[in-house]
């Protein structure tokens, strides 16, 4: 006769099926389209009033930053083009409160990642260069980003402001983005004229 099999031999046990592991959120979905937030804005006149609370936060960061870098420049030149444009400044914050205002909102702040960017990138150049004509030609290269930066917000308020009808909104934009080529333009003749030309010569 067979013999069978010894008697208590176990058998192997069964494999459990493998869990699916839930797939993980990412801020984007996988066709690269970035959702929106539960308050983004839904009109133009929402993503004209995000704008201003961003360029308000922007230039109150600016009213402390121009002081850093006045202390830090050496051409007289631009120590007096720096001062004059935190007076400018300063005025500019006003004007955008009434700008909020002509509204009916109140004035709100929010930060401005990329006025904080260009501001951090402002101190780390006059922390990597000597005191004195190179680190004025930094200074400069610094704040024409800055300027640049206002010129592109501001001009795109103020077509904003014609589109919604703000008229009067439109104007009071319009003369900071005035103010802001004409800061650009003073920076753009000391470096010109005096900076660039000593920093230069030091080469």
């Amino acid at each position: 006769m067979a013999t069978k099999a010894a008697a208590g031999k176990k058998s192997a046990p069964k494999k459990s099926p493998a869990k699916k592991t839930a797939p993980k959120k990412n801020s984007s979905s996988s066709n690269g389209k970035v959702p929106a937030k539960s308050d983004a804005a839904s009109g133009l006149r929402d993503l004209f009033e995000d704008s201003l609370k961003d360029i308000y936060w922007a230039e109150k960061a600016l009213t402390k930053a121009l002081p850093k870098m006045a202390k830090n420049a050496t051409s007289p030149e631009l120590v007096s083009a720096l001062n004059d444009h935190l007076a400018v400044t300063k005025e500019q914050v006003s004007r955008l409160e009434q700008v909020f205002e002509l509204l009916g909102k109140k004035a709100q702040a929010k930060k401005c990642e990329a006025m904080e960017g260009l501001i951090k990138e402002g101190e780390g150049i006059m922390e990597e260069t000597e005191e004195g004509v190179v680190r004025d030609a930094g200074i400069i290269a610094a704040s024409q980003k800055i300027e640049h930066y206002e010129i592109a917000t501001y001009g795109t308020l103020v077509s904003f402001a014609g589109t919604l009808g703000e008229d009067d909104a439109a104007a009071l934009l319009e003369e900071t983005l005035n103010e802001e080529k004409d800061a650009d333009s003073t920076l753009s003749e000391v470096a010109e004229t005096a900076v660039n030309l000593e920093a230069a010569e030091q080469d």
